[in-house]
């Protein structure tokens, strides 16, 4: 029976937690995740998961922070003036807005506080800092 290897397309269906067992993600009750192993497309430790399952076989992988979306970076936390925000928007913790850095390039940030005068904004992934647990099946490699 085939082996899923680099550079293989494949169809899972997985259930991602937290450390505390919390959900964070999962493809119940929408079509499997395709993606081609080794490309990048998906975190490193879900990634290297996928290498030697067969169609059919479960597993339950535990993925350190590195292999994940990778530790926090507090420099990705900043203090924005309220004043040079859009006059129409109303921010409220948790809102994600979209900020362009220095260079050109948009990034997503989440309101994380709001002061008189400033807006907190963190633009680290929200599973950032986080180990991650997947129960993976694989349903096809194409």
């Amino acid at each position: 029976m085939q082996t899923a290897k680099k550079g293989d397309t494949v169809k899972v269906h997985y259930h991602g937690r937290l450390g505390n067992g919390e959900t964070f993600d999962s493809s119940e009750g929408r079509d499997p995740l395709q993606f081609q192993v080794g490309e990048g497309m998906v975190i490193k430790g879900f990634d290297d998961a996928m290498i030697d399952m067969k169609v059919g076989d479960k597993k339950t992988v535990n993925i350190p922070v590195e292999e994940a979306y990778g530790p926090r970076d507090e420099e990705l936390v900043i203090e924005f003036p309220a004043d040079r925000m859009p006059a129409d928007l109303k921010p409220e913790v948790g809102m994600q807005l979209q900020m362009r850095s220095q260079e050109g390039q948009t990034m997503p940030v989440v309101v994380t506080a709001i002061g008189n005068d400033t807006l907190t904004l963190d633009a680290n992934h929200p599973l950032a800092g986080k180990e991650l647990t997947f129960d993976i099946e694989l349903v096809e490699i194409g």
